[in-house]
């Protein structure tokens, strides 16, 4: 694993897209200030701070939970962009590439978001408490199935 977020290049390239959103959205009309800007600009910024956030977490479970905010967030823009486009803001340059960017995003979390699942499939999470005599008493958790 990376030793941190900012090593992820679905992270850098959350980043690059929040950045191009920025410059997109710089060019909309004065009065889409509080309306398709502000909600471009954040949840551009939503998808690398979850990525960011969900690295940090202690579980893969939360990973994962942050991951799919991500994703969702990516949705969202890619959402707004058709409508800013219907709307004719901004260039056509700039639209192609944050949705561009966009794209890449969406596939790189899901690409993360299945190897993580498929990691989980392969590990048996199981603890060993220690009996007060010193030998270890080992249990399969209750959420284990055995067949």
């Amino acid at each position: 694993m990376s030793e941190s977020f900012k090593d992820l290049v679905v992270w850098q390239r959350a980043v690059q897209m929040s950045l191009e959103i920025y410059k997109l959205t710089s060019a909309f009309p004065g009065s889409e200030r509080f309306g398709l800007t502000n909600q471009l600009r954040r949840a551009s910024v939503s998808v690398a701070s979850n990525i960011a956030e969900g690295y940090g977490k202690s579980s893969r479970g939360e990973y994962l939970s942050f991951l799919g905010h991500a994703r969702g967030s990516n949705g969202e823009i890619q959402t707004q962009l058709i409508i800013s486009q219907g709307l004719g803001f901004g260039s056509q340059d700039s639209l192609f590439r944050a949705e561009s960017l966009s794209n890449e995003v969406g596939r790189m979390l899901v690409a993360m978001m299945n190897k993580l699942k498929r990691q989980a499939r392969f590990s048996i999470p199981y603890s060993l408490p220690f009996h007060p005599g010193g030998q270890v008493i080992w249990r399969p958790p209750s959420r284990c199935r055995w067949r």
